[in-house]
């Protein structure tokens, strides 16, 4: 039992170092490329957590090589237009100017059904109303309205706005986040005095940030 324990954990661990090396992509984004590749990392790692008799490093070396590869891949995606076309495919466009190009729709084998259904989580019902429909890579549907279906805008309005940036979070848990001090261009020990006004510690911040104009939103922890 100890040794399937220990087995697991290193294997969980290994797993999430390979994973953590091919970047930060969301399932939907997956090429089917990449996608394989976590199926049969999934099926590697199950082997020497479930089989004692095989060795440990018989199961990490092929998620090695696995983990090796995608990131190769990825890498050449990246500089070689050609070959992300291969690997991850071009988006289409499905609509266009509120007509449906039923041959774009054969080539990816995407039905009405899925179309309509895309077009409804959109809040489009009449596709008519769509200027452009674009299937990713992904499988998901982007939708741009026509002009005059799309809602207005301070842009259209012609009103002028402010910048509207981030908010900088400078404590978090009941730690200071010093990088967050330096972007923010205060002190550790201002931040501390401004907590201190209103008769908090930083053991009692669960998140305190500085928003775009400046002003200072502190959330204590429940008690």
């Amino acid at each position: 039992m100890a040794d399937i324990i220990f087995r697991t954990i290193i294997v969980y661990f290994y797993v999430l170092f390979i994973l953590r090396l091919t970047g930060k992509r969301e399932i939907g984004q997956l090429s089917p490329f990449d996608f394989v590749v976590a199926i049969i990392i999934a099926e590697l790692a199950a082997i020497p957590m479930e089989e004692k008799d095989i060795p440990l490093w018989h199961g990490l070396i092929p998620i090695t090589v696995l983990g090796i590869l995608e990131v190769f891949l990825s890498w050449l995606t990246l500089v070689s237009r050609p070959i992300r076309l291969v690997i991850c495919g071009e988006p289409q466009v499905i609509i266009k100017n509120g007509k449906l190009l039923r041959g774009e729709m054969k080539k990816s084998r995407y039905n009405l059904d899925d179309l309509m259904a895309q077009l409804r989580e959109k809040g489009v019902v009449d596709i008519q109303d769509v200027e452009f429909a674009i299937l990713e890579n992904s499988g998901r549907l982007s939708v741009i309205p026509k002009f005059q279906k799309r809602p207005l805008t301070p842009g259209d309005l012609r009103i002028p706005t402010g910048y509207e940036g981030l908010p900088l979070v400078l404590v978090m848990d009941g730690e200071i986040i010093n990088g967050s001090l330096k972007e923010a261009n205060v002190t550790r020990d201002w931040i501390i005095k401004k907590l201190k006004e209103k008769n908090l510690s930083l053991e009692q911040v669960l998140i305190a940030y500085l928003t775009a104009d400046g002003k200072l939103f502190i959330n204590e922890r429940d008690t």
